[in-house]
C-alpha cells in the first residue's frame, strides 16, 4: 500500500506546480524528470560511500549535479538558470543509459519564477530512493492525476480493473506478454507482479489480497500489492527471460516515457516499450505475443484512420482495428483480455459486425464482461465492457459467457469514493468456476448469481447482428397468467413523434404543447402529464408537419438517460410529441387505456435494449411487447381497483407536497437580532477531508438534508481541529455559499452522539437557549421571511453566491416567550408527524396498486 508520507509529498509537488503547470500531464512530466534527477544523484552517491566513484554526475556533468541545486550561495535567478540548463542538456550525457537520455530528451522547464522551483526542489528533495517497490507504488499514484488524453479517447484504466483482468487471464513465467495501446504500462506491470506472486515460496491464495477485492481505499492509493512477493521459485534465467518476454507499444512519445520510468521502478532496468503506431504500422507485423492486454483508445482521428491493408476486417474504427490486431497477434493458444467501448458490443456497421462474428465463428471469444458506467469517471462516463478472448478454451465449448457488473466498489460518479457495493471478487470467482468447468466437462450452474449468463454461439450467430448485449438473450420469465399473452402492436398503434423544430420562430407565441423526454422524465410513473416545457405555434405545425395525439395517448421514451427510460405518462390533453418519445395510442375497443397504462408502467425497458450510458429503444421492439389481455369488462374492474388507490395516493400527495410549517408571528414579540440571541455565529474550520474513515466527521453543505443533518453525506478528517469547531446539540447549520438556488438553507444538529468538526463554508449558530429554543430557531430559518431577507445580501456570481456573516447578523428574529416557543415547536410536531403518516400512506397504496397489477400478470 502506498505510505501516507510519500502521497503527500507527491500531492504537495503538484500543489506547488499547479499555479504555474494547470495541465495534470506536464505537471507529471516535471516531476518525473525531478524525481530521475534526484535520483541518478542517489545513485552516485551511495556509490562514492561503497568506495565507487560517480556515474552519472561526472567530468563536465559534474557541475549539474543535484547538490549544486542547493548550493546556499546561488541566488534564485541562478538556480532556475542552472536547472533549466541541466534537463535540457541531460539527455546528451554519454554517462546515462539510454533509457534515462529518452526521459529528458525534449525535457525543459515551462517556468522561470524562482520561489516556485526552490519550493518544488525543496520537496523533490525528500524522496529518499531505494529502488524499492513502494517507490513504484508512488509513481504510479502519480500517474494516476493523468487520467485521460480525451482528445484521443484514451482513459487510464484503474488499477483494480487492471487488476481484476489479469487475474482472469493468469500470465505465466514462460510467455510473451503484449500491450499494443500501452499508456504508463500498468497491464504489463500488472502481469509481472502477478507472476512474481505466483513463484513465491510465501504465496498462499487463501490469504492473497487482491486489489479488487480492498474495501475503504481510496481509488488512487490502490496498490497490486506484491512487495512481499519476491518471486524466489524463479532461476535468475527465468527472471531474465520474465522481463525480455514483457513487451508494449504507444504511438505518443510522451506516454513511451513514463512507461519506461514505471517499467524501471519496477525492476525492468532495460523495459521493452516501443513509440509504434499499432494501427498504420507494420514494421512489427509479424510479432506474436501468448497473452494481449489492453484498453485501446477509444476515438479515432476526424476523418478516421488510413489502416493498412492486412486487417483481416476492413475499417477506419479505431476500437474495431484494435480488437482485429489483438486476435490477429495471439498465438495460437493465446489469450486476451480487452476494454471495448459498447459500440464493439452492439453497433450495426458492417465493420462492427463483421468483428463479432468472427470473435465468436473462429472460435476467439470466450466471454463478455460487461462495465459499468463510471468506471472512468471523472474523465468519462463511456460503457465499456471487457472482451475475454483465449483461443484454446473458445474450442472447447459452444457458449459464450455474458458476466454483468453493476458496482466495482467505487462510486459511479465523479468523485469515485469507496463503497461496499462490489461484484468483482463474486464474477471472478464465478469466472474461475466457469473455466474449470470448460476444462473437465462438467456444468456450469448460473443461477449461483443473476448477473451472469451462458447463451450458445449458434443464437448468436443466428441473429443478423451477432449481438453481444447479454440482456438481449435473456429467457423471458415464465409468465403465469390466465389471460392470452398478445403483442402491444395488436392492440395499439405505435409511433413515433416529431423530430423538434429548430428555431424561436416556431415557438414565438405558441400555444399547443410539444412534449419531450424530460417532461416525461419529470412525472412519477403513476402521473398523467398535463403541462410541457415547450409549446408551439401554427407555422411549426404546418411547415413540420406536426403529428396530434390525442387525449390517453401514452409516451413510452425511446432513449436518452437510462434513468429516464422507465418513466410513463398518459397524455390529459392532445399535444404534440418529441421523435425521442414513442407515441401508444390505444384500441380502445380491445383494450382500456388505463389498464394498458399500467402495464407499461410494470414494464422494465432495460430488458428491451442493449446496456448502455445512454441507450435507445427501437419502436420494433416496443411493438413486440407482449402482455396479458382479459376482457374489457375485468380491465375496466381492475381500473377502477387502481384509480380507488390512486385518489388516496393523489389526496396524500396533496397533503406532503403542499405542507409547510408557518410561523405565524405576533407583532407583539419582541425581535432580536440574531448576533443578540446567539452564544456563537461561526464559519467552520478547513480541515483535511479524506473519503475513507478516518478520525471525526466533518460537515459539508452536501450534510444539510431537509432541515436535518444528514451524516450519511459527511466526509471524515484525521485532522484535530480546535476543541470549539465541533458540533453541539441544538446547533444549526446554514449554507451562506453555493448556488443562489441552495442559499440560506439549513439544517438541525440533534440526536447525534458521535464527535463531529464543524467544516469549512457553512455557518454554524449556537443559540443562548435562555432565549431561543433552537428547535424554534429552525422553524423561523424555514421560513421564506429569513430565506428572501438572507439572500437580499448575497453578492451573486456567475455559478455562485455567498452570504457575509456580518449581514446576518443584523437579521431579525421574533422572541417570545419560552413557553410560546415550546407550544410553537410542539404544533409543528404535531403537523409533521401528519406529513409522515400521509408519506407512509402513499407507500402501502402504491404497494397495493404493484400488487393488483401483479395479479393480472400472474406473480
Amino acid at each position: 500500500m502506498l505510505d501516507t508520507e510519500t502521497k503527500r509529498r507527491i500531492d504537495t509537488a503538484r500543489d506547488i506546480l499547479v499555479g504555474k503547470i494547470p495541465d495534470p500531464k506536464s505537471q507529471v512530466e516535471q516531476i518525473t524528470i525531478a524525481l530521475i534527477y534526484k535520483f541518478m544523484y542517489d545513485i552516485d552517491r551511495e556509490s562514492v560511500e561503497l568506495g565507487g566513484k560517480e556515474k552519472f554526475f561526472s567530468g563536465e556533468y559534474k557541475k549539474y549535479a543535484w547538490n549544486k541545486i542547493f548550493d546556499v550561495g546561488m541566488g534564485g535567478v541562478e538556480i532556475v538558470n542552472l536547472y533549466g540548463e541541466a534537463i535540457q542538456k541531460m539527455n546528451q550525457n554519454p554517462n546515462i543509459p539510454p533509457l534515462f537520455q529518452d526521459i529528458f530528451k525534449n525535457a525543459y522547464l515551462p517556468y522561470r519564477d524562482p520561489e516556485t522551483l526552490k519550493i518544488f526542489l525543496k520537496v523533490i528533495n525528500e524522496f529518499q530512493y531505494d529502488h524499492s517497490e513502494r517507490l513504484g507504488d508512488a509513481f504510479e499514484y502519480l500517474l494516476s492525476v493523468l487520467g485521460s488524453q480525451g482528445d484521443a479517447g484514451q482513459f487510464r484504466t484503474p488499477r483494480h480493473i487492471i487488476d481484476f483482468m489479469v487475474e482472469i487471464i493468469s500470465p505465466r513465467k514462460h510467455e510473451t506478454i503484449l500491450d499494443p495501446a500501452c499508456g504508463t504500462a500498468g497491464f504489463l506491470i500488472s502481469a509481472y507482479k502477478y507472476i512474481l506472486k505466483h513463484n513465491s515460496s510465501n504465496y498462499n491464495p487463501a490469504e492473497d489480497k487482491k486489489s479488487f477485492e480492498q474495501q475503504d481505499v481510496n481509488l488512487e492509493e490502490l496498490t497490486i500489492n506484491s512487495t512481499k512477493y519476491s518471486g524466489d521459485k524463479l532461476l535468475s534465467d527465468d527472471k531474465a527471460q520474465l522481463v525480455e518476454n514483457i513487451y508494449g507499444y504507444d504511438i505518443s512519445p510522451d506516454m513511451v516515457r513514463l512507461s519506461l520510468v514505471n517499467m524501471y521502478l519496477h525492476q525492468f532496468n532495460n523495459p521493452k516499450i516501443h513509440e509504434y503506431d499499432t494501427l498504420t504500422s507494420q514494421d512489427r507485423w509479424e510479432e506474436r505475443a501468448d497473452v494481449i492486454m489492453a484498453n485501446p483508445p477509444f476515438m479515432s482521428p476526424k476523418g478516421g484512420i488510413r489502416p493498412h491493408q492486412r486487417f483481416t476486417i476492413k475499417s477506419k474504427r479505431s476500437e474495431v482495428l484494435f480488437v482485429d490486431y489483438i486476435a490477429e497477434h495471439l498465438n495460437p493458444q493465446g489469450r486476451s483480455a480487452v476494454i471495448v467501448p459498447e459500440g464493439i458490443i452492439f453497433q450495426a456497421q458492417n465493420a462492427h459486425k463483421n468483428l463479432r462474428k468472427m470473435l465468436v465463428e473462429n472460435g476467439f471469444l470466450v466471454g463478455v464482461i460487461s462495465l459499468p458506467p463510471g468506471v472512468f469517471h471523472p474523465y468519462s462516463g463511456v460503457k465499456t465492457s471487457i472482451l475475454w478472448i483465449d483461443k484454446r478454451l473458445a474450442k472447447k465449448t459452444d457458449k459464450i459467457l455474458f458476466v454483468n457488473i453493476e458496482n466495482d466498489g467505487f462510486h459511479l460518479g465523479a468523485q469515485r469514493r469507496p463503497i461496499k457495493e462490489n461484484d468483482l471478487p463474486n464474477a471472478y470467482n464465478l469466472i474461475q468456476e466457469y473455466k474449470e468447468t470448460i476444462e473437465t466437462g462438467k456444468k456450469f450452474n448460473t443461477e449461483k448469481w443473476e448477473n451472469i449468463l451462458l447463451v450458445e454461439k449458434e443464437k448468436i450467430l443466428e441473429s443478423e447482428d451477432y449481438n453481444l448485449t447479454g440482456a438481449r438473450y435473456k429467457p423471458s420469465p415464465h409468465i403465469n397468467t390466465k389471460w392470452q399473452l398478445v403483442e402491444l402492436r395488436e392492440v395499439a398503434e405505435i409511433a413515433s413523434g416529431n423530430s423538434a423544430p429548430q428555431g424561436d420562430k416556431y415557438f414565438q407565441s405558441g400555444i399547443y404543447p410539444f412534449y419531450r423526454t424530460f417532461d416525461v422524465g419529470k412525472v412519477h410513473i403513476s402521473d398523467t402529464l398535463n403541462i410541457s416545457k415547450d409549446y408551439v405555434n401554427d407555422l411549426a405545425i404546418k411547415e413540420k408537419k406536426l403529428r396530434l395525439f390525442d387525449k390517453n395517448t401514452i409516451l413510452f421514451p425511446k432513449s436518452g438517460a437510462s434513468t429516464f427510460l422507465n418513466h410513463r405518462a398518459m397524455l390529459s390533453k392532445a399535444g404534440y410529441v418529441s421523435s425521442h418519445l414513442a407515441a401508444i395510442i390505444p384500441d380502445e375497443k380491445r383494450v382500456s387505456p388505463l389498464f394498458l397504462f399500467h402495464l407499461l408502467c410494470d414494464i422494465d425497458a432495460k430488458t428491451l435494449t442493449s446496456e448502455q450510458a445512454y441507450p435507445s429503444l427501437k419502436l420494433s421492439a416496443i411493438k413486440k411487447i407482449k402482455i396479458p389481455l382479459p376482457p374489457l369488462l375485468v380491465q375496466q374492474e381492475i381500473v377502477a381497483e387502481i384509480e380507488s388507490y390512486q385518489k388516496i395516493i393523489d389526496g396524500a400527495k396533496q397533503v406532503v407536497e403542499n405542507y409547510k410549517p408557518t410561523l405565524k408571528i405576533d407583532s407583539h414579540w419582541k425581535k432580536l437580532k440574531f448576533v443578540d440571541v446567539t452564544l456563537e455565529i461561526r464559519n467552520g474550520v478547513n480541515v483535511k477531508q479524506v473519503d475513507n474513515k478516518g478520525k471525526y466527521k466533518v460537515t459539508r453543505i452536501q450534510t444539510i438534508s431537509y432541515g436535518t443533518v444528514d451524516l450519511g453525506k459527511t466526509k471524515w478528517t484525521n485532522d484535530e481541529p480546535p476543541e470549539n469547531y465541533f458540533m453541539e446539540e441544538g446547533d444549526i447549520l446554514l449554507s451562506h455559499i453555493n448556488s443562489f438556488e441552495h442559499l440560506a438553507k439549513t439544517a438541525i444538529f440533534t440526536n447525534i452522539q458521535e464527535k463531529v468538526v464543524h467544516g469549512i463554508n457553512l455557518i454554524r449558530y449556537r443559540f443562548n437557549k435562555k432565549l431561543i429554543i433552537p428547535d424554534y430557531a429552525i422553524l423561523f430559518m424555514k421560513s421564506d421571511e429569513f430565506i428572501n431577507r438572507a439572500k437580499v445580501f448575497a453578492q451573486k456570481a456567475v455559478n455562485q453566491a455567498s452570504i457575509k456573516i456580518s449581514d446576518l447578523n443584523n437579521i431579525e428574529i421574533p422572541c417570545p416567550d419560552l413557553n410560546i416557543q415550546k407550544a410553537i415547536v410542539a404544533k409543528m410536531e404535531e403537523e409533521e408527524e401528519l406529513v409522515n403518516s400521509n408519506k407512509k400512506l402513499i407507500e402501502i397504496y402504491e404497494e397495493k396498486t404493484k400488487s393488483c397489477i401483479s395479479k393480472v400478470w400472474g406473480s
